[in-house]
């Protein structure tokens, strides 16, 4: 899934291309009718297809009852399981993000029923997903089938902008991120990471240019990782000196069968 320029996109299907991933792509989709990596899938021979987000965006604002929801979406418990707004959040603004992601997400999962693929990667897809799209791909919650890249060393610099993030902060390490995709903004389980220096001669434009080198080399080994059978989900809690106890899903990566 890309909404742009699919730089990544280009990395898997070359890695898939030379066997460095064990699989290949099966399509490709978008949000944005314009988006080059449309044209990337296109010169490799990959059908690929657009639901235009921004088009069932402004159909709602002129008319809400022309974006029904599906009939198999429960609004409002779909509302308390996403964890993408504060409690404090706006319910108008929370019930419009929800009815025209559902409308668009039901009618992705549509054009998706064609092909049988085992992994759904976002590259550049900057689309939050809800728990109506992320349910109907990870079927087996042990075993999670969407995963993303992203700019910024995670926990730190969730959102769309990660690398400008980093930047704004001072920070003195970039980074890029890949993990699976949870009910949150970027705040699913870490499957690997890749770091680089940023000196005070680095502007935005380095920063990023760094970390879309190291991106185009993570995004396929994660892949291929999971190709190989090798994520496991792991459960881990920790209890801090004042009693509370903090939980998370991590990624366990196991090693490398030996050839």
């Amino acid at each position: 899934m890309i909404s742009g320029g699919g730089s990544n996109l280009q990395a898997v299907i070359d890695a898939c291309e030379t066997g460095d991933i064990h699989g290949g792509i099966v399509f490709v989709g978008s949000d944005n009718p314009d988006a080059f990596g449309l044209k990337r899938a296109k010169r490799h021979g990959i059908p690929s297809f657009v639901v235009d987000y921004a088009k069932v965006i402004r159909r709602y604002k002129a008319d809400p009852a022309s974006v029904p929801l599906p009939v198999d979406a429960n609004l409002g418990a779909l509302r308390d399981k996403t964890r993408l707004f504060p409690p404090d959040a706006d319910p108008k603004r929370v019930k419009a993000f929800m009815a025209t992601r559902l409308f668009a997400e039901a009618r992705m999962i549509e054009e998706m029923a064609a092909y049988s693929f085992d992994l759904l990667i976002l590259a550049g897809f900057m689309r939050n997903l809800t728990p109506y799209f992320i349910d109907r791909i990870n079927i087996d919650p042990e075993l999670p089938r969407i995963m993303n890249i992203h700019p910024a060393l995670l926990p730190a610099f969730p959102g769309t902008d990660g690398y400008g993030d980093t930047y704004r902060y001072g920070s003195r390490i970039g980074g890029c991120t890949v993990h699976f995709v949870d009910y949150g903004e970027d705040t699913g389980a870490i499957i690997g990471q890749r770091a680089f220096e940023i000196t005070d001669r680095d502007s935005l434009e380095e920063i990023k240019k760094k970390g879309l080198n190291l991106e185009w080399e993570l995004y396929p080994a994660c892949i291929q990782m999971f190709a190989e059978g090798r994520l496991l989900l792991e459960k881990r809690s920790h209890t801090l000196k004042n009693g509370r106890t903090f939980r998370r899903t991590i990624v366990r990566c196991l090693p490398e069968s030996p050839s």
